[in-house]
């Protein structure tokens, strides 16, 4: 897997682009001298972890023959005070999942995903994250 990185601006937008094509734009906040153009590096952490998992959850879900009608993640971080590098420290993630869809199902669905499966669940895990997760299942 190859990507590739451009910077857009002369403070830190950056354009990532990978083998497919697809872009995506991160920056920094102003407040640390960038101009708010993109996410930030360490959010898009997260959005890999929600991302990964959701395809996990979804094709384990097909699987099982569960009607899987929408499907919405919450995802809260919580990085390490006063370090630097400031990692991950705690990771919360609410699966809300609707459809005719069995709760023990879905929540073996999301457990495997965040303990088996999700490359991104585990990176964050071996670097110290706390990774925690409940399930909501039609409301």
């Amino acid at each position: 897997m190859k990507i590739s990185l451009k910077r857009l601006d002369d403070a830190f937008n950056m354009e990532a682009v990978d083998e497919g094509g697809h872009k995506v734009q991160m920056d920094s906040s102003v407040e640390n001298g960038g101009k708010n153009n993109g996410v930030r590096p360490m959010q898009m952490l997260l959005m890999g972890l929600g991302g990964c998992s959701a395809i996990d959850v979804a094709m384990i879900l097909k699987k099982q023959r569960q009607e899987l009608t929408d499907f919405r993640i919450e995802i809260d971080g919580e990085r390490e005070k006063g370090k630097e590098p400031s990692i991950w420290e705690k990771v919360h993630i609410i699966f809300h999942l609707s459809g005719d869809i069995d709760p023990d199902k879905a929540a073996r669905a999301v457990e495997l995903s965040m303990t088996k499966y999700c490359s991104v669940a585990e990176t964050l895990r071996r670097a110290g994250g706390d990774l925690t997760w409940e399930t909501r299942v039609n409301g």
